[in-house]
């Protein structure tokens, strides 16, 4: 057997609960729950992740989801013994294994948790507790909102691995930091503390470690607030502003913005903004 459909073989036979979901009204926490390896991304974990969110993103009557780790990690990112693995098939002649079979994983799998986060019209945002590396920072990235714990680390370890920034990376640290900027911390390949990642605009806010979940729950509790219609056009919108022209972007505003003029929110909410 190949190894792409080794890992779907493994993930499904994961007999664990590697994903806690905390459900209310409108909201949903979702916890990475595999402490002992620091939460990472195992082929049994993503696929219950990936399972979990597409499963939150059809639920009509959700508005923001929280991703966080349970302690003391975000998520230490790709699981390496299940990268070698799959390093050794590809380099070996007698195995049958190509890179394909890493791509398909990558793309569907790692590729397929940060497009729901992305595609979906829910809040996303990602508390994050302590590390998060590689694939596991790329998903807190993929979030709308990043609030973070004063024990949590940003760590880019992608060059010291051999590899590029994966999963939507390259995109999201180049337009926060620049070229130059992504290209240094790249290099570096250190971790970034969570002033630091502040200090950078990689994080919204940094709270207390035991008030972190508090902090997620009030972004939650803000979404709420919102007309559901006003989030839900805002996040495409805003999204496809970081690549689009300036023309592009004032013809997506205008087709969102009449929409909203039809709303019954708008004429309740004028009166209170005009007092």
């Amino acid at each position: 057997m190949s190894t792409y459909p080794k890992l779907l073989e493994d993930g499904k036979a994961e007999q664990r609960s590697l994903i806690r979901l905390e459900r209310s009204e409108t909201r949903a926490i979702l916890t990475l729950s595999d402490p002992g390896r620091l939460n990472s991304l195992t082929a049994g974990l993503v696929l219950q992740l990936h399972a979990r969110l597409t499963e939150l993103a059809a639920d009509p009557g959700l508005r923001s989801i929280v991703i966080t780790g349970e302690d003391p990690a975000f998520s230490a990112g790709g699981d390496l013994e299940m990268i070698e693995t799959s390093s050794k098939a590809i380099r070996e002649s007698t195995e049958p294994a190509n890179t394909t079979d890493a791509w398909r994983w990558i793309r569907r799998q790692f590729g397929g948790v940060v497009r729901t986060i992305a595609g979906t019209d829910k809040a996303f945002i990602a508390a994050v507790n302590g590390p998060a590396a590689g694939v596991g920072l790329a998903i807190a990235l993929a979030c709308d909102i990043i609030v973070a714990s004063d024990r949590a680390v940003l760590v880019p370890a992608f060059g010291r691995l051999g590899l590029v920034p994966e999963v939507g990376t390259s995109w999201l640290l180049t337009r926060r930091l620049g070229y130059h900027g992504a290209i240094a911390l790249y290099v570096r390949g250190r971790g970034i503390d969570a002033q630091e990642a502040l200090r950078l605009g990689l994080v919204q806010d940094v709270h207390p470690h035991a008030e972190l979940l508090a902090a997620a729950e009030r972004w939650c509790a803000r979404v709420d607030k919102l007309a559901p219609h006003a989030f839900e056009m805002t996040k495409p919108l805003l999204r496809a502003a970081a690549d689009a022209p300036w023309e592009h972007s004032l013809a997506l505003e205008e087709y969102a913005e009449s929409n909203c003029f039809s709303t019954a929110t708008l004429s309740s909410a004028a009166a209170v903004v005009c007092v």
